[in-house]
């Protein structure tokens, strides 16, 4: 086998088998980006900003305390 076929082979099967699934796969997951969240997605994604909103709150309860209680714990670690 020469150094032609020894390139060629896997090309032709790359082409054959893995280039047409991948564009399937990759012009289907690019239509459904197109049309958006879901009515479920749509929802968890608020849900998600509520809770990452109430947590930023939290922390910064949290850090004020220990700053009123143990103002060089910034420094430790």
């Amino acid at each position: 086998m020469n150094e032609f076929e020894f390139v060629m082979v896997p090309m032709i099967m790359f082409m054959i088998f893995v280039a047409p699934l991948w564009l399937i796969l990759h012009y289907r997951s690019k239509k459904q980006v197109s049309q958006g969240l879901s009515e479920h997605e749509h929802r968890q994604l608020v849900d998600l900003a509520d809770k990452a909103e109430k947590m930023a709150e939290r922390i910064n309860t949290l850090e004020s305390l220990l700053d009123a209680e143990a103002p060089q714990w910034r420094n430790k670690g």
